[in-house]
């Protein structure tokens, strides 16, 4: 089993000190709590994380919170079911073919963050700075709704 990512490896280093930990964690909430949406977490998840899902889903807590709390920063392929597997594999992970003739969500979260930012005359510090809220999820639901269904089409799933 291997892990996509894990807050750890972003807050040790050069991670700001002006901002919380789970900070390190808000692009993984982003993406795991898209994938929640679209049923596409493995029925383990669903067993162990049940009333953590329900609050995530009533908007209780953010993606960022359950990463930390239900999982303890750590997403991983057992966190998926087969599909949402697979499009990890191709869309969270960096530096594959889909990622290199689409985009990849890393890519995709800095690009439309950066945008947002600007159009609002400001500039994040650094990644990790960009908001865990849910008005920045809804943005990039959509950017993720777009990508899979680019997906989709490249995998011949439609």
């Amino acid at each position: 089993m291997s892990k996509y990512d894990d807050a750890s490896w972003h807050y040790g280093g050069d991670f700001p000190t002006d901002i919380p930990e789970k900070n390190g964690a808000t692009h993984t909430g982003m993406f795991l709590n898209w994938c929640i949406n679209n049923d596409l977490i493995s029925d383990e998840l669903k067993e162990d994380a049940e009333e953590e899902i329900e609050k995530l889903e009533r908007r209780e807590i953010t993606g960022a919170e359950f990463v930390i709390d239900a999982l303890d920063g750590k997403f991983s392929e057992q966190d998926l079911n087969d599909l949402g597997n697979r499009f990890a594999k191709d869309y969270y992970k960096d530096d594959t073919d889909f990622a290199n003739r689409y985009s990849s969500f890393a890519d995709d979260y800095v690009n439309l963050f950066d945008t947002k930012a600007e159009e609002n005359d400001y500039e994040y510090e650094t990644f990790y700075h960009i908001e865990d809220t849910y008005e920045n999820y809804d943005l990039m639901k959509q950017v993720i709704d777009f990508r899979f269904e680019e997906w989709k089409e490249y995998k011949n799933l439609n």
